[in-house]
């Protein structure tokens, strides 16, 4: 009998139930998105973390230093709010609407496009680009893009939220405010949750702890889902008032006494033997327009002390808060598939509230700043021009400034893919992290059309390649990049960098700086490049065109915030106040 027939038929059936079985036994099981926790901290300095060369304790942020990339030539924006701006929409502030602060916005600028004061609506914010890529979407902390509901984190894509909306607030349960329009009505922060108006607890509430706790209660409410998640930690530490627990200022209370420069001169130290900069890297010794610590009273060097020992306490308890974030995602298995990215928004801050509106009045009739009480409820106290250039050793000056103290901030990516220990010396931008978030998370950003409205275009580049896979940069040498705010101005291309700040902080005309060798801008090269500045300005004019940015005369000179000229009085008049307080401010009412 010819078996021939009934054996073929038997081998064809076996290789089509082989074919079957194949793609279910080989096909790779699709990889699981990565989680994406993006940190930042408010006003912090350069130097302020032990991985940056710092002496204050910050053990979990140094960890993530260690295990992944400190970015080194990572810049901001000068202020707050223009730097989320551009961190949650991937462009440039002049066209997501923070073309100056909010609070700051003069007439001249008021209704023009990009000048609105929250986060516009030519931009699809990072959280809805993340959202609709299937990511579920928390928030907590400091928001400052918007203080009404329809602007709020919860309209522009977090499905949970809880936010402090406005610049600053008090770290207390005590929901205080930053400035005072008239002394007799103290100012009132806003807080809202899920978009909603909500009130503080009086007691219990530290702004650190109470942000970290909502993000991990948020992260357990929908752990079910099975979504990967996107979680946004925005720490108003450690922006003044400060305000930290007894028990932190007290592991701080002696560490200052010896003052600015001797500090200025450790950590630079510290930062050489770290390859953070280059052995030959001069000390800036400070603006010469501030006093020197010798020349100090007493009683201005014990307040000075206390200042900086609760600012370094804010710092501490933040990367505790930090710690316990990352504990719980350790603790449910997350950890691993999570990138993690850190900044600060722009560098310390040696400027003064006071100086707005009838914010001084208010401070000096409702808080109690005798030394003692600094860091405690009912005490409103800034850490002043001395600390703040320290914090952003060994650069030239601080916050509001386009120096590279104003503009340089400590950064670390930290993920699957990115090698430990590793420092990362190019230039990247804040508005790089949006697209490197959305090559990450696989989410596509719509381009320049959104649910029927024309929408921006990514101006950021992703750094993905540059911090996994070898690139030797984010962009090219040929790339400009421009700041502008308050009329203070800056551009970058390659290797030069070109500086416009009004007197006293620089000359009133445009400045010129190689920053590949001299990142301290010690020396201005405007007239031996005329070339290079002509080059640069001609850069300078298509950012303009570009963003819509306002030039006005004389902007950078207005009065107000940015300047401080009376810190040093003020921290007299506090320094011999006999500590009775306002009864409403002592009791944090």
């Amino acid at each position: 009998m010819n078996h021939l027939p009934r054996l073929l038929a038997k081998l064809c059936v076996a290789a089509v139930a082989l074919a079957t079985a194949l793609p279910a036994v080989h096909a790779a099981q699709p990889a699981k998105r990565p989680n994406i926790l993006l940190i930042v901290a408010d006003d912090l300095g350069y130097t302020d973390l032990g991985a940056y060369g710092g002496e204050i304790a910050t053990p979990n942020l140094d960890r993530l230093a260690a295990g992944g990339a400190k970015l080194t030539g990572f810049y901001a924006s000068p202020f707050c709010s223009p730097t989320r701006a551009m961190l949650m929409s991937g462009s440039d502030n002049h066209l997501v609407g923070f073309g100056d602060m909010a609070e700051l916005i003069l007439p001249e600028q008021r209704g023009k496009p990009g000048y609105e004061g929250y986060l516009n609506e030519r931009v699809v914010p990072m959280g809805q680009v993340l959202k609709d890529a299937g990511y579920r979407t928390v928030m907590a902390g400091k928001w400052h893009l918007g203080v009404k509901e329809e602007v709020s984190p919860a309209a522009r894509g977090f499905e949970r939220s809880f936010a402090m909306v406005l610049g600053g607030a008090s770290h207390w349960g005590d929901q205080s405010g930053i400035v005072a329009l008239d002394p007799a009505k103290p100012p009132k922060a806003i807080y809202r949750e899920d978009g909603k108006s909500v009130e503080l607890p009086r007691e219990g509430f530290y702004s650190s702890e109470a942000f970290a706790t909502k993000l991990i209660d948020y992260l357990k409410a929908d752990a079910a889902s099975g979504k990967p998640f996107f979680a946004y930690l925005a720490f108003t530490a450690p922006h003044w008032p400060l305000h930290a627990p007894d028990e932190d200022i007290a592991k701080y209370a002696e560490r200052y006494k010896d003052g600015y420069d001797a500090l200025r001169r450790t950590r630079l130290e510290r930062m050489k033997a770290l390859g953070l900069v280059a052995a030959d890297t001069p000390v800036y010794e400070g603006h010469p327009y501030w006093p020197k610590w010798e020349s100090l009273s007493a009683a201005q060097k014990v307040s000075e002390a206390r200042r900086m020992a609760v600012y370094a306490a804010m710092v501490d308890n933040m990367d505790r808060q930090i710690g316990r974030v990352l504990d719980h995602l350790r603790q449910t298995g997350e950890l691993d598939n999570t990138f993690v990215f850190f900044m600060s928004d722009n560098g310390a801050d040696g400027n003064s509230v006071y100086d707005v509106a009838r914010t001084r009045e208010w401070i000096h009739k409702d808080m109690d700043n005798s030394t003692p009480n600094i860091g405690r409820p009912g005490s409103f106290a800034e850490y002043g021009p001395g600390w703040a250039q320290v914090g952003m050793t060994p650069f030239k000056l601080y916050k509001s400034m386009l120096y590279e103290g104003g503009i340089s901030v400590p950064a670390i990516a930290w993920g699957p893919g990115i090698d430990g220990g590793s420092v990362k010396r190019e230039f990247a931008h804040v508005m790089d992290i949006a697209p490197t978030v959305f090559e990450l998370a696989g989410a596509k950003h719509p381009g320049t059309s959104y649910q029927g409205r024309e929408v921006l275009p990514l101006r950021g580049k992703s750094m993905l390649a540059y911090l996994k896979n070898g690139a030797s940069a984010v962009r090219g040498a040929d790339e400009a990049i421009g700041w502008e705010l308050g009329g203070r101005k800056a551009l970058r291309k390659g290797d030069w960098k070109i500086v416009f700040a009004n007197q006293p902080w620089g000359t009133g005309e445009w400045e010129l700086y190689n920053i590949a060798k001299d990142r301290t801008e010690s020396e201005n090269l405007a007239a031996r490049h005329p070339e290079k500045l002509k080059e640069l300005l001609a850069a300078w004019r298509q950012y303009v065109a570009e963003t819509g940015t306002l030039e006005i005369e004389g902007l950078a000179a207005r009065p107000g915030y940015s300047n401080g000229a009376k810190y040093y009085e003020d921290i007299a008049l506090e320094a011999a106040t006999s500590g009775k307080a306002d009864t409403r401010a002592a009791a944090g009412k």
